[in-house]
């Protein structure tokens, strides 16, 4: 099967002669290395020669109000179910214990009304 429409490619790749596994195989070409890449060596996030102490600081000061600005964004509910996520941050796991307690004993408390309703 092939392509209907593509150009016949080369005849059969099994009519030329292979080599055997324990031949060697064919020698790579390699490219040269450059002897020097870039310029002198730098330390990441070094300072530049442009910047001052002054423009540090303020740079980590913006840095870190941006920071606070996008923690307290995330921090404030949004709506009605982020009203409630928000509560149920806020419960301990005692209270959540037991507000699950509570639906229990009124789970029972149904259950067993029920019950003698249905004994007649």
């Amino acid at each position: 099967m092939g392509n209907l429409c593509g150009k016949e490619s080369s005849p059969d790749p099994f009519a030329q002669p292979g080599r055997t596994l324990d031949s060697a195989s064919p020698p790579k070409s390699t490219s040269s290395v450059p002897r020097q890449v870039g310029g002198p060596p730098r330390t990441l996030g070094g300072p530049t020669s442009a910047q001052t102490d002054s423009q540090k600081e303020d740079a980590r000061r913006k840095a870190a109000e941006a920071a606070e600005a996008r923690a307290n964004a995330a921090n404030k509910p949004k709506g009605k179910l982020g009203n409630q996520l928000l509560e149920q941050r806020k419960q301990t796991r005692i209270d959540t214990l037991e507000a699950a307690s509570k639906d229990e004993r009124r789970m029972r408390e149904s259950d067993a009304a029920a019950e003698s309703r249905a004994y007649n």
